[in-house]
């Protein structure tokens, strides 16, 4: 996966590769490796716009992507738009969608933080609901991920990447949850 990674304000960026596509194309020219890079349903942070977010994918992907992940949302609608911006532009790739479980408020807090990624009224109630209760919302977290991706397969989509932190038992019980639709014929 290519990415250029956040950029820390206390540490100067090398400037080797500035920006992920730059890094995409040196691995293109210099291998015959399958890249993945990263997309962003609601708009890069750092991109002037949506219609400029999407102008950047489109040279990550003419510099040789084969496939894309998202980052993560919470409001499929903002997925399902992206798609449809990628697809106008060109963006012919398979694009997988990014469901982050919830754990805990704090993490969701931090990773709001850093990708800027709205959270919906139904999102946030649950937090809030269940912030003290930390089984409570790990599993108010787990079913909230089950429902966004069985929508998303509904729909047809290229595929799911779960972002779980290392935790085997979400990944599990998101896994035994929706494995029959991930079977079923189309």
């Amino acid at each position: 996966m290519a990415l250029r990674g956040d950029i820390n304000p206390d540490i100067p960026p090398k400037q080797d590769f500035k920006y992920a596509s730059d890094l995409i194309s040196f691995i293109r020219k210099n291998s015959d490796f399958n890249i993945i890079a990263a997309c962003y349903p609601e708009g890069h942070r750092e991109a002037a716009s949506i219609d400029a977010d999407i102008h950047n994918l489109k040279i990550k992907v003419e510099n040789g992507v084969d496939h894309l992940i998202s980052q993560l949302f919470f409001d499929n609608n903002y997925f399902y738009a992206f798609l449809e911006r990628a697809e106008h532009a060109g963006i012919t790739v398979p694009i997988e969608a990014g469901i982050m479980p919830v754990v805990n408020k704090k993490q969701i807090e931090r990773m709001v933080s850093l990708c800027g990624v709205d959270l919906p009224r139904k999102f946030t109630a649950m937090m809030n609901r269940y912030e003290n209760n930390p089984v409570a919302m790990r599993d108010a977290g787990i079913a909230y991920a089950v429902d966004q991706i069985v929508d998303l397969v509904s729909q047809g989509v290229d595929g799911i990447h779960l972002y779980t932190m290392n935790n085997a038992y979400i990944a599990q019980k998101i896994n035994e949850a929706v494995k029959s639709l991930l079977i079923s014929p189309r």
